[in-house]
């Protein structure tokens, strides 16, 4: 699929026009001064409160297209994710195909390419468009605001630059990531922009969570839909963690863990509120409300609920591309088979072991031990794509109770976790241990046990290509694919850790056809930029169009 697109040279020179206008322009000329908007009753309020209202609900991209996938922040989860192994699709057929199967749609030409740049850019153009407000020195009640915008403009640039570079800090900081835009670029600047190199981005990601943490150190959130002080920490942990620097990533992932405790089993597992409502481990998070497009129209197709949650009544709703249209998201069945029984968090998925019972019956008697609605999810998997049950995740449940999973306008009304306390937990323990095996095995498996209460450290060693990683690394690194499995860090922690991918083996439950092994991140982990950017951007490098490989691997011998 081709569309005309746009670089990011458009969406910043609008930017950029916008705020040169608000500051120069004479008011016969329509467009309002600096003066105006700040002067406007609660204008400045209204740009901060878009830096998040913005991340979902809205046809940002496709408008009336409707398309399925264009539902903001946690499809990019989607995308990123099914890269790898840790979630196969039931079939090749599913909306995230392209970025499973490495489509063409990939290369610099097509549209899905536009998406992050459109995304990303319109995220960034919205904190500019406020730090521009509020000047290099805000007024006390522009403070936060900016604090705020420095947040989310930092946390964007992080998701680009993990997404674009080739290579991760650790082994390459000259590796480039995006062209950097801010409040300051010029209309001029923006033809000649070149990629920064991921020692100049995270920096500049620094940067901004140094000023966050500043203008944030009073504020006060009314929930957790807005980043407060907290998750600057996390932030700054993650960027630290990217950049190796284990002593400061283990700092501030621990003053991050302040004000949260971690996911009880009850929490984790519920039938009702699992990972659809905010509790006492979620930092920062998003929500869809019931008045977005994205769940008003195309019957809430395009929406994190209708690819992710199952248990949606095939009678008297009918719909979810999950739950009713047949292409429901599954754990790879080898990382299932490496949790252990007595790890609370095998629960969220559906034994493989069902789908050998010799009837249907019986197999709706043992889904009993998942779902509440049972009978819907043996129609999920066996009259959808899928074929199965083993492997249906049941880890993001409907919302609103009964009614919910009656009418999916509710029960896809749900909120999505952005950072949760637990990754922080992990961070710590892995900086720890990076500079003190023994004490980050020691908070690892502190961790760990509140999972499994019989956990024993050093039976998750699979390697997956990266011999150099260490055992610790390596069990991290297996606690991180399990407690954040479709949380949209899975291919993050690829790259980081310079992992190849299986999906080929005995038994995999990949869709044929691609079933393809690697021993390093695979070429299409790494975004191409949209071709209009480079067109127009004559400094503007780009990454090589990734090749789909040409046949499937031989099965990988665990």
């Amino acid at each position: 699929m081709k569309k005309i697109i746009q670089s990011v040279l458009v969406v910043a020179f609008g930017l950029i026009c916008a705020t040169s206008c608000i500051e120069e322009i004479d008011p016969q000329d329509s467009t309002v001064t600096g003066d105006q908007a700040n002067e406007a009753p609660g204008a400045f309020d209204n740009f901060v409160n878009a830096l998040t209202a913005t991340l979902t609900g809205q046809f940002t991209y496709s408008g009336d297209d409707h398309t399925p996938f264009d539902y903001g922040y946690p499809s990019f989860y989607l995308m990123r994710d099914v890269m790898g192994q840790d979630i196969a699709l039931a079939s090749s057929g599913s909306w995230y195909q392209t970025w499973y199967t490495c489509g063409t749609s990939l290369g610099p030409q097509y549209a899905y390419c536009q998406y992050p740049w459109t995304y990303y850019y319109g995220w960034i153009k919205d904190c500019n468009t406020v730090l521009s407000l509020a000047g290099e020195e805000p007024e006390s009640d522009k403070i936060e605001g900016a604090g705020l915008a420095y947040a989310m403009r930092a946390m964007f640039y992080m998701d680009l630059a993990r997404m674009f570079a080739q290579q991760t800090y650790g082994l390459d900081k000259n590796s480039e990531t995006v062209p950097i835009v801010t409040e300051f670029t010029s209309v001029e600047d923006l033809a000649y922009n070149p990629r920064a190199t991921n020692e100049e981005m995270w920096d500049f990601i620094l940067s901004d969570l140094d000023k966050a943490e500043q203008y944030l150190a009073d504020y006060t959130r009314s929930d957790v839909y807005t980043p407060d002080v907290s998750v600057v920490y996390g932030l700054k942990a993650r960027a630290y963690l990217v950049m190796e620097d284990w002593a400061n990533a283990e700092k501030y992932a621990k003053m991050a863990q302040t004000g949260y405790s971690i996911m009880t089993s009850e929490e984790y597992t519920s039938r009702e509120t699992g990972f659809n409502t905010p509790n006492s481990s979620w930092m920062f998070g998003l929500t869809f409300k019931s008045n977005d497009p994205n769940i008003l129209e195309n019957d809430a197709d395009s929406s994190w609920g209708s690819h992710m949650i199952l248990e949606i009544n095939p009678t008297v709703s009918g719909c979810g591309y999950a739950s009713n249209y047949g292409y429901p998201n599954m754990i790879d069945r080898h990382l299932y088979e490496t949790i252990p029984a007595t790890d609370f968090r095998k629960n969220c998925f559906v034994d493989f072991a069902l789908d050998e019972l010799s009837s249907k019956d019986e197999i709706v008697e043992g889904l009993e031990a998942y779902s509440d609605y049972p009978e819907w999810v043996y129609t999920t998997g066996y009259d959808g794509q899928a074929g199965v049950v083993g492997g249906l995740s049941l880890k993001f449940r409907a919302a609103g109770g009964v009614e919910g999973h009656n009418n999916q306008y509710i029960g896809f009304t749900v909120a999505v976790p952005i950072m949760r306390v637990e990754e922080m937990y992990l961070i710590e323990a892995e900086a720890a241990g990076m500079q003190n095996e023994s004490n980050g095995i020691a908070l690892l498996t502190q961790f760990a046990q509140t999972r499994d209460a019989s956990y024993v450290y050093g039976t998750h060693t699979d390697t997956y290509g990266n011999q150099s990683t260490s055992l610790f690394q390596n069990e991290i690194w297996w606690q991180r694919r399990v407690e954040f499995w479709g949380e949209g860090l899975a291919t993050f922690d690829i790259k980081r850790l310079n992992k190849g991918i299986i999906r080929s083996y005995p038994n995999t439950n990949h869709v044929e056809s691609y079933r393809w092994n690697t021993t390093t991140p695979p070429d299409w982990m790494n975004l191409c930029i949209v071709q209009s950017e480079t067109n127009y951007n004559y400094s503007c490098t780009n990454n090589p169009t990734p090749i789909r490989p040409s046949s499937e691997s031989e099965e990988y011998i665990w």
